[in-house]
């Protein structure tokens, strides 16, 4: 379609307001919606499940407050207890009530404020089993994906990210939010979102390890999946 054939990131408003502003607040409970029309959750169950051996550590980049990982939780708890779950975001949005939740499924949050370049560049010999990205890598230009690809890949043998599709059909189901009761803000930053995603094989492209195994495709209507396996060569 013209106008989508190469992404353009641009800067969407929740991303420039305080955490506090009311803005901020309802534009996070229309996220809640909006990952549910595009079934967010129950991809990103379905990638990790698909991937990852019941694991021990899972790392989530741009994990805003929580409640996002909280739903995949609730889906994989059963068959996988006991996880540790690092929430990484620039600012600690997680509430009390949101970890005793986490709790309750036998899984142990810690969330940790920080802007993800700078915590990747101490992090050191930290190891997850699965990082995992909702809505988050469209925020940016293909050259921080690739520097970022480049520092996560030696933290997991398993990254999965469900971003939205950049194409007609969800920028015009973007512009129609409003029917959803959203607010002034996600109705400005959805469809600059779907411009700043994801089509074809464009985050393959960027991805530093042309051996690892590497899946990207179309999910639902609305979403973008990318998963990258490490090469079993490398210990897996």
């Amino acid at each position: 379609m013209p106008g989508l054939a190469h992404r353009l990131v641009e800067p969407e408003i929740l991303d420039g307001l305080c955490e506090a502003d009311p803005l901020a607040v309802a534009a996070r409970r229309d996220l809640v919606r909006v990952n549910a029309l595009m079934f967010q959750q129950t991809i990103m169950t379905r990638l990790l499940a698909d991937r990852v051996r019941p694991p021990h550590r899972i790392l989530e980049i741009g994990a805003g407050d929580g409640v996002f990982m909280l739903g995949v939780a609730r889906r994989l708890a059963k068959r996988w207890p006991g996880v540790d779950l690092t929430l990484l975001d620039r600012a600690d949005l997680v509430t009390p009530e949101r970890r005793a939740a986490f709790g309750k499924l036998g899984w142990r949050v810690e969330a940790v404020a920080a802007d993800v370049f700078d915590w990747l560049s101490v992090a050191g010999a930290a190891r997850f089993d699965a990082v995992a990205a909702n809505l988050f890598l469209h925020h940016f230009a293909d050259a921080d994906l690739a520097r970022l690809f480049l520092a996560l890949r030696p933290l997991t043998p398993v990254f999965v990210a469900a971003e939205p599709r950049r194409s007609g059909f969800a920028l015009t189901a973007s512009r129609l939010l409003w029917a959803a009761g959203a607010g002034a803000v996600t109705r400005h930053d959805a469809p600059a979102s779907v411009r700043a995603g994801f089509r074809g094989l464009e985050l393959s492209a960027l991805w530093p390890a042309e051996r690892d195994r590497l899946e990207e495709r179309a999910a639902g209507l609305f979403t973008h999946v990318f998963a990258a396996t490490r090469a079993v060569s490398e210990g897996a």
